[in-house]
């Protein structure tokens, strides 16, 4: 008579494990099923909000928005000084943060990259407010002689026309701050893309005889673009969206501007929705929630634009 398997049966334990394995798989691949529901579910739920009560601010009477007399050009600024604002940012930021990845990945050695990697990302850690605080009240005094340098050397171009502000509160001001609070989420991706380059392509372009400088841009650049842009696209995003930091920075009046160097600064959506709606009356209100309606959407579109970019890049180096 044959004895009844037990656990520790080696016959019997692969059943056992391969059943373990599969209800493990079953409930992992539910969860996740679960959690992207949810996810999905609450989208939905901001997008069904800011349409029922966004969608009466489309066309109330033109008091509502003053000094403007339409939701059009009442809207026009913020979107303009969010952009505005946004890719000042970007171009601040990316090369220093590509550079920093770079320097992280490929050039220093771990005892100094491990630290500085650690500092860059801490500043992910400081809230916005704090962010704000400093803009306004210190950075932006030490950078006005910088106003003035840009106003008499380079006022021919728009962006510098002036007259320089004595302040300091300009949307140059809030594009050095939204750079530095955009520097930690370029930069970590772009270091984590830039390390997973194949060490035989590299390897490979040096041993033909290029330099360091060389090989990092025919070897990890081509393999890391979808990634970079990636990094740049989640840049950009949270650039859009800052509220607390630009509000506290910003002088911001109710036009398009170009020159972002003088008093007379473009309000971006969120910093408009944040000062005005604790005094805002009920049509207000719907008028501030369909502004943000239009951010969502500017957010949703960088984003989706940013997939395809990623999705075109990937599908071009597997060929």
């Amino acid at each position: 008579m044959s004895a009844t398997p037990t656990l520790k049966d080696p016959e019997a334990s692969p059943a056992i494990q391969t059943g373990n394995r599969r209800r493990g798989d079953a409930l992992f691949a539910g969860t996740a099923r679960g959690a992207g529901l949810v996810i999905l579910a609450a989208l939905a739920g901001v997008v069904v909000f800011l349409a029922i009560e966004g969608i009466p601010g489309l066309n109330e009477t033109s008091g509502t928005y003053a000094p403007h007399d339409s939701f059009l050009s009442y809207t026009a600024p913020l979107v303009f000084g969010t952009v505005l604002a946004a890719v000042l940012a970007l171009v601040i930021a990316v090369p220093f943060a590509f550079g920093i990845a770079l320097f992280i990945s490929h050039y220093a050695p771990r005892r100094i990259a491990v630290p500085v990697a650690y500092v860059i990302d801490l500043l992910a850690a400081v809230p916005s407010v704090v962010y704000g605080l400093w803009g306004g009240r210190t950075l932006g005094k030490y950078i006005v002689p910088a106003h003035a340098w840009l106003a008499d050397h380079l006022g021919f171009i728009p962006l510098f026309k002036g007259p320089a502000s004595v302040t300091g509160r300009t949307m140059f001001t809030a594009a050095i701050v939204l750079a530095i609070m955009v520097l930690p989420i370029i930069t970590a991706i772009s270091r984590e893309v830039f390390a997973q380059t194949p060490r035989l392509h590299e390897e490979a372009a040096l041993a033909l005889g290029a330099t360091r400088w060389e090989a990092i841009r025919l070897a990890v650049f081509p393999y890391a673009r979808s990634g970079m842009v990636s990094a740049v696209m989640l840049g950009l995003g949270r650039a859009l969206g800052e509220t607390m930091a630009v509000a506290m920075v910003l002088s911001a009046s109710p036009v398009a501007t170009l020159n972002i160097i003088s008093n007379t600064n473009s309000a971006t959506v969120a910093s408009n929705i944040a000062t005005s709606f604790a005094e805002a009356t009920p049509a207000k209100l719907h008028v501030l929630i369909a502004t943000g309606l239009v951010l969502f959407a500017v957010t949703f579109a960088v984003n989706f634009a940013a997939r395809w970019i990623v999705g075109r890049n990937e599908r071009r180096m597997a060929r």
